[in-house]
């Protein structure tokens, strides 16, 4: 990159290198999307609360799963005891995903779906349930988060090593070229990895270099740069330092630009475009004087629209608490109808474009994100840094920098560490939500029954075909979606692929 010029570096809204945005008139245009992260307990519980945000107002939804979901164990396995329904809604099979998915337009709505190391199985059981509903594959719009990368960085919820990992991502771009046009097949994180303790620069780096391992791998199997850039997309956080965070979403989409087109050879504007979600910071939320992650959020989601995001998701004021309450979830949605509706910020593209802070920022932000990527490529790349540990070792070590800061009071949390006020019998209340305890052996016999009523003969058959792609080169979609619609649960599906795969086990 040479010196920074307006013409090259910021250039007009729509054009390469999309600073400024991916749209010529943003939202002026369109709105972002707004969605709302929900999911717990049942599927009946889901599905109601997903009725309730619609009435709302929430323009998309977005699915949050169960850890034994996320992991592939079954709600009667024995290392599901204990996670049934907790942190998202479980599901075990094609008939938990019709009960979630009842009644609502999915040939109208986009959904987007965190799920990673099971990624290819709930966008099966999504698929199945569409023919069910005689909604063709090709009119399904939303996003399968399917970014296992992060997964070994920031989070752990993997199942397979790396390499059959992104074996099975690659399958599902290249399905989804065929069958679902309109999908967007990942959407690489960066949230996870600033929650784990990133810094900004850092979230942007080792997210754009994750994009960049998917793209190689999908390369090396055949798939056609300019159709696969244009169905990916991001996921990022939106931290509380408000100019830098809106200086990072400019960076992000100028970076990865230059990266589609210069590294990759991406022509068509659509694949060098970021097109990102946001979702406003959870470790941010604090437990004391909860009411305060309201005013936290209002500015987080205000960076974020400010930022460009194509869609945005805001967390409840309670979320340090437990799962957010319907009124917390309402509140979180009205802060973005606010900011789209009141506070005019959506009648000019990119209002903040040519500020001589923002341009510095945003020009610093891309360098150095830029100088982490080239390091990451003289260790091998982002699968070699992975093994070595060496993002894992950066990110720990910011996040222990960042925590310092917090307990020597040089960073300042309102009503944590400055502003406290006595928590004591006169303190507020506030209402929290309670997961029904019930949940889990109502679960568990819900999967029992759909394996006492199946037909043998279809599932274990269609178990078979699965084992049998996974351990040649046949796309794992096809037999998969067969697999489901046979009533194979989750955990069965996953353990066909653990047969042959094997699991991923993390070296000290």
């Amino acid at each position: 990159m040479g010196e920074w010029t307006a013409a090259s570096d910021l250039g007009q809204p729509g054009t390469f290198p999309f600073t400024r945005g991916i749209q010529p008139s943003m939202y002026r245009g369109r709105l972002w999307t707004m969605r709302q992260y929900a999911g717990f307990g049942t599927a009946e519980e889901s599905n109601r609360r997903y009725r309730y945000l619609l009435a709302q107002g929430v323009t998309g939804l977005s699915i949050a799963f169960d850890l034994p979901t996320q992991m592939g164990y079954d709600s009667d396995h024995p290392l599901a005891a204990g996670e049934v329904g907790r942190v998202g809604v479980a599901i075990d099979s094609i008939a938990d995903m019709a009960t979630l998915l009842e009644g609502l337009p999915l040939g109208t709505i986009t959904t987007s779906m965190t799920i990673n190391s099971t990624a290819i199985i709930l966008l099966a059981l999504y698929a199945a349930v569409a023919r069910r509903q005689g909604v063709p594959l090709a009119a399904l719009g939303g996003t399968v988060q399917n970014d296992i990368l992060k997964e070994y960085i920031a989070r752990g919820t993997y199942i397979y090593p790396p390499t059959a990992s992104l074996r099975i991502v690659t399958d599902i771009f290249a399905f989804a070229t065929r069958e679902l046009p309109l999908w967007n097949t990942i959407s690489i994180s960066g949230y996870h990895i600033r929650e784990a303790g990133s810094t900004a620069v850092q979230e942007i780096a080792f997210t754009l270099a994750n994009g960049i391992a998917y793209v190689e791998a999908a390369r090396a199997a055949g798939l056609e740069v300019n159709a696969l850039g244009e169905r990916l997309s991001f996921f990022f956080n939106c931290h509380n330092d408000f100019l830098e965070e809106i200086a990072k979403f400019r960076a992000a989409r100028r970076l990865w630009a230059h990266i589609m087109r210069e590294r990759f050879g991406a022509t068509s504007p659509r694949a060098l475009q970021l097109r990102f979600h946001t979702q406003t910071a959870g470790s941010t939320l604090t437990a004391q004087q909860p009411d305060n992650n309201i005013v936290r959020v209002a500015l987080q989601a205000l960076a974020a629209v400010l930022g460009g995001t194509q869609s945005l998701h805001c967390n409840g004021r309670d979320e340090a608490l437990s799962l957010p309450t319907e009124d917390a979830a309402r509140i979180a949605l009205r802060t973005q109808q606010i900011i789209a509706s009141e506070t005019g910020v959506a009648n000019t593209v990119d209002p903040l474009g040519g500020a001589y802070t923002i341009e510095t920022l945003t020009s610093r932000i891309e360098a150095d994100a830029r100088a982490l990527i080239d390091r990451i490529d003289t260790l091998g790349g982002t699968l070699a840094a992975i093994e070595a540990g060496v993002i894992q070792r950066e990110i720990q070590e910011s996040a222990y920098r960042a925590q310092q800061a917090i307990d020597s009071g040089d960073a300042v949390v309102v009503g944590v560490n400055r502003f406290a006020v006595d928590a004591g019998p006169g303190a507020p209340h506030i209402e929290v939500f309670q997961v029904d305890p019930e949940i889990e052996p109502r679960q568990v016999a819900r999967v029992q029954a759909v394996r006492a009523r199946r037909n043998e003969g279809d599932w274990r058959a269609a178990i078979a075909a699965i084992e049998s792609a996974a351990r040649g080169s046949d796309n794992l979609v096809p037999p998969i979606l067969a697999a489901v619609e046979a009533h194979a649960t989750v955990g069965e599906v996953a353990d066909a692929m653990r047969r042959v795969f094997g699991e991923h086990r993390p070296s000290d």
